[in-house]
């Protein structure tokens, strides 16, 4: 049977130690595959930025407390996963017993809160303010500021890739990216029309244009466009505009992603391409007992034999729809 365009199903997760983190909405659950082989699932809900009121809702806003959100979340996420494979006995630290004794029942959010702002400053420092320093010190005598400026978004594009090519070479970091490639394969696989089954999962792709892979490689390079067109003279102001721009940034690649999830025209699949390549290396081929993990994390939150029905007409009779492999993703691009 022909392989069907492909439906926006609304649901989005992320690779944890071990496990799948899906998200629904306010809703959201954490699969993780334990040392004794058990699957481990968590559900809760997550409101989020609650204060944000309307502009959550907003276009090019909404993209900045989404981001947030996902950090927060993700962090989250990653710390329930990581407590299955903690030593046992560990010691309590006096740093853990001071922070108790302030925070109390709170100290986790506390943490969790300050590693999400800690997470952001490097992010910035590392990919913002990085360039901009390095491209002083090896411009000193250029007195041509657009060279100056394209330099600058040069470097900034070779330090996300090294970043991206180095994390990836660690162990752990590579079980989570064949943890990530089963987060895409059961996205993919619902979203075009296949029932939820190990079986139909491995066969699906394991790219997706919604991946945050795609959203930071779109800050990356919208910010080297914006950089190039917004100029000012002075040092100081230069920075301050690198850092008010990054909030314009990030809601301008949100909508990029949501039109990538929901549009398979041209233009999309040419804007799509650059973060698809780039998850070849975010990306891994998953075994079956991950992508097994990924499914219970889908199922958790997400009903997904009545999407089937709502947009496929799908039955438990019906046969499999062929979803896109690899090859036919590359061949569309």
């Amino acid at each position: 049977m022909a392989k069907r365009r492909a439906c926006y199903s609304g649901i989005g997760g992320q690779a944890v130690l071990e496990g799948i983190m899906m998200r629904n909405k306010d809703k959201y659950s954490v699969a993780v595959r334990k040392p004794n082989g058990e699957i481990e699932v968590e559900i809760d809900e997550y409101t989020g930025t609650k204060r944000s009121g309307a502009l959550k809702k907003t276009p090019f806003f909404r993209g900045v407390f989404n981001f947030i959100d996902s950090l927060v979340l993700g962090m989250k996420s990653l710390n329930f996963s990581a407590g299955f494979y903690e030593e046992e006995e560990s010691n309590e630290t006096k740093f853990d017993r001071a922070m108790a004794k302030i925070f109390k029942s709170k100290t986790e959010k506390v943490l969790t809160g300050f590693v999400t702002v800690l997470s952001i400053v490097l992010a910035v420092g590392i990919f913002i303010l990085l360039p901009y320093f390095l491209t002083s010190l090896i411009t000193i005598d250029v007195r041509n500021e657009t060279l100056v400026t394209l330099i600058e978004g040069l470097i900034r594009i070779v330090i996300f890739i090294v970043y991206i090519v180095l994390i990836s070479l660690n162990k752990d970091i590579k079980r989570v990216y064949r943890y990530h490639g089963a987060e895409h394969k059961c996205i993919n696989c619902i979203e075009h029309g296949n029932s939820l089954t190990v079986e139909n999962v491995m066969k699906s792709s394991r790219f997706h244009k919604r991946c945050g892979t795609s959203f930071l490689l779109f800050v990356v390079l919208l910010s080297v466009v914006l950089f190039f067109f917004i100029r000012v003279e002075s040092p100081i102001l230069r920075i301050v505009v690198r850092l008010l721009m990054i909030p314009v940034i990030a809601g301008i690649a949100y909508e990029f992603l949501r039109l990538a999830g929901k549009s398979n025209n041209i233009l999309v699949r040419i804007i799509s391409a650059p973060g698809l390549w780039l998850q070849r290396i975010t990306t891994k081929e998953p075994d079956e007992k991950m992508v097994e993990v990924a499914i219970q994390a889908v199922e958790a939150v997400f009903d997904w034999k009545d999407f089937l029905k709502e947009k496929f007409d799908w039955t438990e009779e019906s046969s499999t729809v062929e979803a896109p492999t690899e090859e036919t993703e590359n061949h569309e691009l």
